[in-house]
This record gives structure tokens, sequence and C-alpha cells, in this order.
């Protein structure tokens, strides 16, 4: 017969602390949600002529969100590729101390603060679009995305993407890399004793072992494009509506910076108005960050033995 192991003061000490810290994350998470609910209650049973624009709340709500899907998204599809790239050449590609200081490059990105992305973007980004934009619209304008007319300040909804695309690329990177580090080195090694190329190694070990994380992290990116306030504000020179159109001046705005633009003006109902936006991004973002949470679940007890 084994002894029990004896529980001593710091192990409980521990247990309890962990415990109560993740309780204490439930408790505030519900207590926002609280918080969004009550505050936004007034505007959601508001006469629609009291909601700017005179068509009711659901109204006004929806072109911000479709602006805000339509740049987290188009953020997204340029992230994620890149990313993967990005890891694979860091893990797989590059020379040993090259693969470090590009890995504390890219979670450098990280700590620049937004607005300093959103200025990057207005003086130097929005100015080199103003050209290619125009090309788009003469050659590809049949199609809804370039249809124009383009944009003469580069103030689109592109650029807006871009931006938040870099923005994103760290945490993207980050979780991407880790994964394909942690790739069984046994399933890669049988995979090169075959016969298989670098590329087919990758193909065949690497990326399926890293199917779930890839998502993972590109959802974590899509959280964090759909609550970007400072840099769409300041690069996003939006017009209302919804239009799938990137290169013209036509925008539609998205939630956080409708928030940030019209809360130091407002009063009363509109305070509430701009609240109940704000508790359709949060459920948003709850929903994207329990799906990637739900994708990486899948894949948690996968490992090189089974």
């Amino acid at each position: 017969m084994f002894d029990k192991p004896v529980s001593r003061l710091g192990d409980k000490l521990f247990s309890s602390a962990a415990t109560g810290a993740g309780v204490l994350i439930l408790v505030i998470l519900a207590g926002v949600a609280a918080f969004l609910v009550v505050e936004a209650w007034p505007a959601l049973w508001a006469d629609p002529e009291e909601v700017p624009g005179g068509d009711g709340i659901v109204l006004y709500i929806w072109p911000l969100l479709f602006g805000t899907l339509l740049a987290a998204f188009f953020a997204l599809l340029i992230a994620a590729p890149l990313a993967v790239a990005i890891a694979l050449f860091i893990t797989h590609y590059a020379p040993r101390r090259l693969a470090t200081a590009l890995g504390y490059v890219i979670d450098l990105l990280a700590a620049v603060p937004s607005i300093i992305f959103g200025l990057w973007g207005l003086s130097e980004l929005a100015p080199l679009t103003v050209e290619p934009t125009r090309w788009l619209e003469d050659n590809l304008g049949f199609i809804p995305l370039f249809e124009g007319p383009a944009s003469t300040t580069g103030r689109t909804m592109l650029v807006a993407s871009i931006v938040l695309a870099v923005m994103i690329l760290p945490i993207t990177t980050a979780v991407i890399r880790e994964a394909f580090l942690q790739t069984p080195r046994l399933h890669e090694e049988a995979s090169l004793a075959l016969g298989a190329t670098r590329w087919e190694m990758i193909r065949m070990s690497v990326l399926p072992f890293g199917r779930s994380s890839i998502i993972g992290g590109s959802m974590l990116g899509l959280g964090r494009a759909l609550g970007e306030t400072m840099a769409v504000a300041i690069v996003l020179s939006p017009s209302g509506g919804i239009t799938f159109n990137m290169i013209s001046n036509g925008n539609p705005s998205t939630i956080a910076a409708n928030i940030a633009l019209d809360f130091p003006e407002s009063s009363g109902l509109d305070i509430n108005i701009l609240i109940a936006s704000g508790l359709v991004l949060f459920a948003v973002t709850l929903l994207v960050n329990m799906a990637a949470r739900a994708v990486i679940n899948r894949r948690r007890d996968f490992s090189g033995a089974n």
C-alpha cells in the first residue's frame, strides 16, 4: 500500500489562489455583460425616431456590425497566410540565430500602440494605395470589391484591413509558431526517412499537427481585429451605409470606432444606444473566442504517441 501524498499548506494556498483567479474572471465577465445589458436596455425599447437615422436600433447597429465584420474578415484573410508562412520559415527554414531575431521582431509588433499603427496607415500606407486602387478600378471594376470610384486620399476599408492585419499578425504567428515547434520529431524524421522533401514533410506532418492551432490562432487574431478602435478611427473615412466596395470613400464604420468618435459628445439615450452597439460587439467577440477555444480543445489530447 502506498501512503497518501501529504497536502502541504503551500499547495493548498496555491490551489485556492488559482481557483479564485478563475472564478474572478468569470465574475468580471458576468459583471461586464450585466452592465452592458442594463445600460443598453433603454435603447433596445426606444422609439425608432429617437435613434440616430430614425430607423430604429437594429438598422442603426447593422451597418456598424457589417463594417466591423468586413474589416476583420479581410484583415484575417491577409494575416492568416502570412502568419503560417512566417511561422514555417522561423521553425523549419531560417538559421537558428535569424529565427530567434525574427521571432523577437514579430513579437515586438504586439507592443506597438494601436494609435501608432493608425498614424502609419494614414500618413504612409494610405497615399501608397491611391494609384493601385485606381488600377483596380480600371481593370477589376466589375468586381463589387473594386467598383470604385477609387478614393483620392487612400482612407479606405482596404487600408484599414491592411493595418488590422499587421496588428493581429504577432498573436496569430506566436500561436502557430508554438504549435509547429511541438510537432513530434519522430513524425518529421519518419517522413524524411521515407524520402519526402522538406516541403512534403511539412505538408504531411507539420501542417496536419498544427491545423487546430492555425484555426485557433486565426480566431484569436480575429477577436482582436473585431474590437480594434483607434487605428480604424484614424484611418477610415466612414460615410455610413452597407457596401462591399473596399477602395472608395463610402465606407461603413465599425462599432468600436463609432463608439470612440461619438461617445464624448453623446448624452442621455445616445449613450445607451452606443452601449447597445457595444453589447453586440461583446457578444460577437465572445462567440469568436468560444469558437477558437472549442477548436483548440478538439485536439488537446493529441500527441506523438496517439
